[in-house]
């Protein structure tokens, strides 16, 4: 190795190591009722953050955050090292190209076609046609809806409408994706898919992940999977099963808008927490089962 690529393999160690999201002491009220309390956490580039807590935990406080759409009543939050907290709808520009969003109703246009949805940003950006074309076109490939970007939303499944979702979420080649409840109220079949779909972000494409769901299900996936390129160049996910697998994937559990776990999906169900085994019991996801 020379001393330049040594100076850029140490730049590039370095820019790895800026959290992709960060929250200092972050704290958030509606009304009287107190939704984050001193929260503090990091989400590293290409990894996936789970965000659990039960109804009204805070979970989607934590979205609407990092997109500046609500500002906290005390600390800081970062994308990237640049604190944003107190930014206006003109500085949070830039920041907006940097994040994209699947939304739990996937947030389509009704009255456009699936290619145009996908295309909606860039051409608010003016980029030619030939350009938006290309992208969007391999962009529904990579969802599996390419033979599909004619249709209205109201034509599609509501796995296809999710999966239409991340393609624009994705369209611009964001760093950071936020996921609200991508698996909700899908069967498990479709499920999985989108769960892929969001593997193969983090281990093909790099994209770190904020996923907030309360799909014990979806959590055993992700947490348990990984993409691979196969000797024919096709991408597959496979479970790790009896191979070491370290999936760069981290479960953060909130209680009162207070961090009660942060670490891997063993040290979750192993927890000895009772709200924990609770929750997980709840939602019919065995800790036995979660670690098989």
């Amino acid at each position: 190795m020379t001393a330049a690529d040594a100076s850029v393999f140490e730049m590039d160690q370095q820019e790895q190591a800026i959290p992709a999201v960060e929250f200092r002491d972050v704290s958030f009220s509606f009304a009287d009722e107190k939704v984050l309390d001193r929260l503090s956490f990091k989400v590293m580039k290409g990894e996936i953050k789970i965000i659990l807590s039960g109804s009204g935990g805070g979970k989607s406080t934590i979205l609407k955050l990092i997109l500046g759409f609500l500002k906290p009543d005390e600390g800081q939050v970062l994308i990237e090292d640049e604190d944003i907290t107190n930014y206006d709808e003109s500085q949070l520009k830039h920041v907006h190209d940097k994040i994209g969003m699947v939304f739990q109703e996937g947030g389509l246009f009704d009255s456009l076609s699936v290619y145009d949805n996908v295309a909606y940003r860039l051409h608010e950006e003016d980029v030619p046609e030939e350009d938006v074309e290309r992208e969007v076109r391999l962009l529904l490939r990579f969802v599996g809806l390419e033979n599909d970007m004619d249709k209205l939303p109201s034509e599609l499944s509501g796995g296809m409408q999710k999966r239409a979702g991340i393609a624009r979420a994705i369209v611009g080649n964001p760093k950071i994706v936020l996921f609200d409840e991508p698996t909700g109220a899908l069967d498990p079949p479709t499920a999985a898919t989108i769960s892929e779909l969001i593997i193969r972000l983090r281990d093909l494409e790099n994209v770190t992940s904020i996923l907030v769901t309360h799909e014990m299900d979806t959590v055993k996936y992700i947490t348990s999977a990984y993409a691979v390129i196969n000797e024919k160049g096709e991408v597959t996910v496979e479970e790790e099963g009896d191979n070491f697998c370290l999936s760069n994937t981290k479960i953060l559990m909130l209680r009162e808008g207070r961090v009660i776990f942060s670490g891997t999906d063993e040290e979750f169900v192993q927890s000895e927490d009772p709200y924990i085994q609770k929750f997980i019991s709840g939602t019919e996801m065995e800790a036995s089962q979660m670690t098989q």
